[in-house]
């Protein structure tokens, strides 16, 4: 049994690209997705984000961090709790009524290493800061009472997340 192919044209695909793991460090970041997984045990599920490097040269390089929000162990819990209530202070979004509500703010992540017991690395953000140290205002927040943006040089490029 084969899979029909016509009209695919390897010459206009990209060549595909090693995934190897982020060096550690700081990146400014946004999450672009999130959503409900089940837990591989069935015993739980947990929120997964897509986060995504926004500058620098591992720009549009991801990252995922899963949260185990709803899992019989109440430490894993509790573990990623703190984890979302510390991406939540860096975003400036406090009482998320959806994960939604946290995509497409910047923000500084502290991104780390870690290894699996088949020597595999992958990245895992170790702090969630707030881009400049500041949180970003809330939503509902006065227009009067919103820090103002410096004057852009003639030519510049606002970032993604300024849209």
């Amino acid at each position: 049994m084969s899979a029909d192919l016509t009209g695919f044209d390897a010459s206009t695909i990209p060549e595909q690209q090693e995934f190897t793991a982020l060096p550690e460090g700081q990146y400014v970041m946004i999450a672009t997705g999130s959503e409900w997984k089940v837990t591989k045990a069935g015993t739980g599920q947990y929120l997964q984000f897509v986060f995504e490097v926004l500058d620098g040269p591992f720009k549009g390089r991801k990252v995922w961090a899963r949260l185990n929000l709803q899992n019989p162990n109440q430490t894993a819990v509790d573990i990623a709790q703190r984890e979302l209530a510390a991406f939540c202070r860096a975003v400036g979004v406090i009482k998320p009524a959806n994960s939604a509500e946290l995509h497409n703010k910047p923000f500084m992540a502290t991104i780390g290493i870690e290894v699996d017991d088949r020597k595999r690395e992958s990245n895992s953000v170790k702090k969630y800061e707030a881009v400049g140290g500041v949180a970003q205002a809330p939503a509902f927040a006065p227009a009067a009472s919103a820090p103002q943006a410096a004057p852009k040089p003639a030519g510049a490029v606002s970032p993604p997340w300024k849209k």
